[in-house]
């Protein structure tokens, strides 16, 4: 059986470099999207042989090094009495979202979710020995912001003016996200996943004190307690980059606003790099993607320990050849042995 070069990246012992993308299990697939005509967001999220085939599909038409479990950032919320429907147009929202300190009392802890246990166990029988199963969760605030605001949200007004106006409040639920994560997590590695990530999108939106204060105290929590190679993602994270590197993460995911070539804190950190090729350039020609990708490659060569992925998820319009070309170009590059 042929060892993950995914895997022997978090050691720094890969001879090439292992490449997998955030939101490649699904959207921009043609398959995904045949089967988007029969079911629901929520039917496909709750079908552990539908789960199952989801978090496949990107390995076996892309030949990724690695598979990410096909499930939605608020699916431990849902667990956790939080009733949630999938918008087209709006994305989800959450129909009972919190509005006063009295609507904490609510909320139940994550026990399991049968379907979800058995999905990850159906993932692994089905993916190849050389390709591990990437687990994830949604970082406390990242998730709280949801659950505040009702879903989406462009300026996070809600969430800021709770977390100023009710504090106290604040740090109680940020302590029982925190708690469920590491329980969903924990629960996921018992069912087989090989690596985590954690997804704290909305984080970069607060300033570099603010990220110290009310998000960093919790993320620290969950690296600690989650014993399995962990992945740390923030979106738009330049200013935040020297404290996401206190945590106990084993590799920093960021996006196009870190330059790989120069930046100061990860020419020092201990902890693995991965990203970060701007998104958008899938919408640019073969040869100019095959360029950009190159040159971020060298760009990492700098890094012991290194994962290509992108700067945010695959938009759903994204042409499927334009990943394959990245992947192509990433195999093919030459990477210094252990």
């Amino acid at each position: 059986m042929a060892q993950s070069e995914f895997l022997k990246a978090f050691q720094g012992k890969n001879t090439k470099v292992p490449v997998w993308f955030m939101r490649q299990a699904g959207r921009s697939l043609p398959q995904y999207q045949a089967l988007r005509e029969h079911y629901s967001l929520a039917e496909m999220f709750s079908n552990a042989d539908l789960v199952a085939k989801v978090t496949c599909l990107p390995v076996e038409v892309l030949e990724v090094d690695a598979a990410i479990l096909f499930a939605d950032i608020l699916t431990l919320p849902k667990h956790m009495g939080f009733e949630i429907n999938f918008d087209k147009n709006h994305g989800p929202v959450i129909l009972n979202q919190i509005k006063h300190v009295n609507d904490v009392k609510t909320i139940r802890d994550f026990e399991g979710v049968e379907y979800l246990g058995k999905a990850i166990r159906a993932i692994n029988e089905q993916l190849p020995g050389s390709v591990p199963l990437i687990g994830f969760a949604g970082a406390p605030f990242t998730v709280l912001t949801y659950l505040l605001e009702g879903g989406s949200s462009a300026t996070f007004a809600k969430t800021l003016n709770f977390l100023y106006t009710q504090t106290q409040t604040y740090a109680k639920l940020m302590e029982k996200l925190t708690k469920n994560t590491i329980s969903y997590l924990n629960y996921q590695k018992r069912a087989g996943i090989k690596v985590f990530q954690l997804f704290d999108t909305w984080a970069g939106q607060l300033s570099a004190d603010v990220y110290g204060q009310y998000v960093l105290p919790y993320v620290q929590k969950i690296f600690k307690a989650v014993d399995l190679p962990s992945i740390y993602y923030v979106k738009n994270c330049s200013h935040v980059l020297a404290l996401m590197d206190k945590t106990d993460a084993d590799f920093l995911s960021v996006c196009h606003t870190v330059n790989l070539s120069e930046n100061g804190v990860l020419a020092k950190t201990k902890k693995g790099v991965q990203g970060n090729l701007f998104t958008g350039l899938l919408y640019s020609d073969a040869k100019t993607l095959k360029q950009e990708t190159n040159a971020l490659l060298k760009s990492a060569k700098k890094y012991k320990r290194y994962i290509f992925n992108l700067s945010h998820g695959v938009n759903p319009d994204v042409q499927v050849e334009k990943l394959r070309t990245v992947v192509e170009a990433v195999h093919a590059f030459t990477w210094p042995a252990a």
